[in-house]
């Protein structure tokens, strides 16, 4: 069986913010790089915000602007605090 992260968004989320911070840029600034406001990319990186959703051609702006691959967003690594559910999907 395969397990899902039915929280994927909040690993998302939380790894676009620490991905920013470690690149030393500020809010303002990645907001203006990407072409979004700076208020919409504050619910993006939010945990808690239920009006966050990042499309996949903003996470790919994102990606080359920190170096990242696609799947490096999609990583627990930096989550161990942060308790995830899983969902198991389907049988092999």
């Amino acid at each position: 069986m395969k397990e899902f992260n039915s929280d994927f968004k909040k690993v998302v989320c939380y790894n676009i913010r620490r991905y920013r911070k470690a690149s030393g840029m500020s809010v303002m600034q990645v907001s203006e790089i990407i072409g979004v406001t700076p208020e919409y990319f504050k619910r993006i990186e939010s945990l808690n915000d239920p009006r966050k959703n990042c499309s996949l051609t903003l996470l790919y702006k994102l990606s080359i602007l920190f170096n990242k691959k696609l799947d490096d967003f999609f990583l627990e690594d930096g989550m161990e605090n942060k308790k995830t559910k899983r969902t198991k999907v389907g049988t092999k």
